[in-house]
């Protein structure tokens, strides 16, 4: 339904590579040979099937990362085993790199703690003298896993970013040549109609052809000038790119993470089409900010056909339907969408808020 928002949250198939050595972790307790023994065999299935919960499930992930922390606490205090605290260490850091940075900070709190502990209770209870070098890597996993996310996260926000100052350049480019159009042909064309107006009352000759003929000049004229007109405005509008690039600004402002699917597609969409876009991106972009509480929102542009261009905006805030007593937000949206023919649609689903626009071929014309 949204892969651009959840896509970001299973694209971790390395921290699969881990899962090798979840084996060498209950290795003492296979076969069984007692209810203890199946005790730490289930526990661990259990933390197995969290772990790839928390990779494959939007609905699920938080549920899958308190699960496994959880189980990783219990094997560090009760089987003196922390490192099963690698694998939550490493995957969901990774995850809380596309988050607020609060909930990375609560999970390396928890870690650390957890660290702490089997560190007293190994040197002081156990009466077992304490190899520090052998819990470097866990010690530095943590931070080594976010700050590597963070890195590609910021590599591709960047990305993003040029892209859209690329097509921002391409758009400035367009304006000039708007500007042009409007100070020559638009001039010209408006003096034609002057000259032509003027010549009507002058002429004398054949008074009964010469009205008729200048009619038409006077009316081909003012039609050149409206398709003039017409073309510097549209090229004087808001496009996808220039509303990408405020919009990305604004969310990272409220510190939520904006992931895109078939934008540098969607940038050469008619202009037509990109300027009944834009204005519903702008409205749902100010709701998530305002009501969502999301952290994360994904925009899906695709084209099923070639009559059908379609978008999608994806939160996984508090589901809602934005229909607010009062707001005219959402019905004008509804009706700028429907006066073209397309279809519009707001709903609450298990991920958050869902917003799906479809604009047909044939608003090209209108």
């Amino acid at each position: 339904m949204f892969k651009g928002l959840r896509n970001n949250f299973k694209d971790y198939w390395l921290s699969y590579i881990w899962l090798i050595f979840l084996g060498e972790i209950i290795s003492d307790k296979l076969p069984p040979k007692s209810a203890t023994d199946w005790f730490w065999i289930g526990l661990a299935v259990l933390f197995l099937i969290a772990y790839i919960t928390t990779s494959v499930s939007q609905k699920y992930q938080m549920a899958g990362i308190v699960a496994q922390v959880t189980i990783g606490i219990i094997f560090t205090i009760f089987d003196n085993d922390f490192w099963i605290m690698l694998f939550p260490g490493w995957q969901v850091s990774s995850i809380f790199a596309y988050a607020p940075k609060k909930y990375f900070r609560w999970f390396a709190a928890i870690y650390y703690a957890t660290f702490t502990v089997i560190i007293i209770k190994t040197t002081l209870q156990d009466h077992i003298t304490f190899d520090y070098w052998s819990f470097l890597f866990p010690l530095v996993s943590p931070a080594f896993a976010y700050g590597i996310s963070s890195s590609i996260k910021r590599i591709q926000d960047l990305a993003h970013t040029n892209q859209r100052l690329k097509s921002v350049i391409k758009r400035n480019e367009r304006e000039r040549i708007a500007r042009d159009l409007h100070d020559t042909l638009g001039q010209s064309f408006s003096m034609i109609t002057i000259k032509s107006q003027l010549a009507k009352k002058l002429l004398t000759k054949q008074p009964k052809k010469v009205p008729a003929e200048l009619d038409d000049i006077i009316e081909t004229s003012r039609q050149n000038l409206q398709l003039v007109r017409n073309i510097v405005n549209n090229l004087r509008q808001e496009l996808l790119d220039e509303t990408m690039l405020k919009q990305q600004k604004n969310l990272q402002e409220a510190h939520i993470n904006l992931q895109t699917e078939g934008e540098q597609a969607a940038n050469s969409w008619p202009t037509t089409i990109q300027t009944k876009l834009t204005p519903i991106i702008q409205e749902a972009v100010t709701n998530i900010i305002r009501h969502s509480h999301a952290n994360l929102v994904g925009i899906t542009f695709s084209q099923p056909n070639q009559d059908l261009y379609q978008m999608t905006i994806q939160d996984n805030g508090r589901g809602t339907d934005y229909q607010r007593q009062g707001s005219h937000g959402v019905s004008g949206m509804q009706e700028r969408i429907k006066a073209n023919g397309g279809h519009f649609s707001i709903q609450a689903n298990k991920i958050g808020t869902l917003v799906a626009v479809t604009l047909p071929k044939e608003v090209l014309t209108k």
